[in-house]
């Protein structure tokens, strides 16, 4: 082997008795734990993320080298891919401004709301998802799932919950796109009620006027809908449930927060600003 090598006998030895090198020894290590946080996040996190979740831990590796340590073994993560839009624009309903104008990056919590609505496929017929986001920590603080597009039972009980979480006491916008569950006199009616709401619409057509609303169904359907064929309306509300309340708002970490969880963005606010 030596000759084969060409090298000589004592530099073969000194390094057969040295055993493996430290580098390897790390890479062992870190390949174990890549592994476990690639699992635990059902294979939903890229390099980026698992990098930020073992720093979070006090190990000190880079996105490069959880890369390239991935690519070794072929672990790769879901990836995002184009779906249909949903939106019933074609009505008479009267429509708002778009005031929000694309400013996606409010001050406070309550500041800014988002809404939009998707379609998720069960062998037993369609699902209606709902959602409402605070634009501040990207916290899904609102939603409902359902078997009809009616207003009573999309954005009306998903609008109850977000209520029902936080407290409206200060100048509110609530953004979406020109949906008619949106547009129509009974949402337009229920939200009045409150003269610190103010509603926002997307322009027509403009898919970008409301994309973080957008952003979260495809990160939604990246992650959980394309991999599962959902044989009941239970089993997907309960894979729903878990992805929203368990996995997206306690668990996930955001590249917009910094890698924090929407959760954790709303802790620091609260204790920044001293209140409960």
């Amino acid at each position: 082997m030596c000759k084969i090598f060409k090298v000589s006998r004592s530099s073969f030895y000194r390094w057969y008795s040295a055993g493996p090198s430290k580098r390897a020894l790390e890479d062992s290590l870190f390949t174990d734990l890549i592994k476990k946080e690639f699992d635990l996040s059902k294979q939903r996190y890229g390099s980026t993320r698992i990098a930020e979740k073992l720093k979070r831990k006090g190990y000190c590796i880079s996105r490069f080298r959880v890369a390239k340590i991935m690519r070794a073994n072929n672990w790769v993560s879901k990836h995002k891919r184009k779906f249909k839009a949903t939106t019933d624009s074609n009505h008479s309903y009267p429509v708002c401004r778009n005031l929000l104008n694309r400013n996606f990056n409010p001050y406070r919590l309550n500041k800014v709301w988002v809404s939009d609505i998707t379609y998720i496929q069960t062998n037993q017929g369609w699902l209606y998802l709902t959602t409402i986001i605070d634009l501040f920590d990207r916290q899904v603080i609102g939603w409902s799932l359902s078997t009809s597009l009616h207003t009573n039972q999309t954005i009306i009980p998903a609008w109850k919950m977000a209520i029902r979480k936080r407290k409206i006491n200060m100048d509110l916008l609530f953004h979406s796109d020109r949906g008619i569950q949106y547009a129509s006199k009974t949402f337009r009616t229920f939200i009045k009620s409150n003269p610190l709401v103010t509603q926002s619409m997307s322009r027509k057509g403009n898919c970008w006027d409301n994309s973080v609303a957008e952003s979260f169904f495809k990160t939604l359907k990246v992650e959980l809908i394309y991999d599962d064929n959902f044989k009941t309306i239970e089993q997907a509300k309960t894979s729903i449930f878990e992805y929203i309340e368990i996995w997206y708002n306690r668990k996930r970490l955001h590249s917009y927060l910094g890698y924090k969880t929407p959760c954790e963005m709303e802790q620091e606010f609260y204790q920044f600003n001293n209140v409960a």
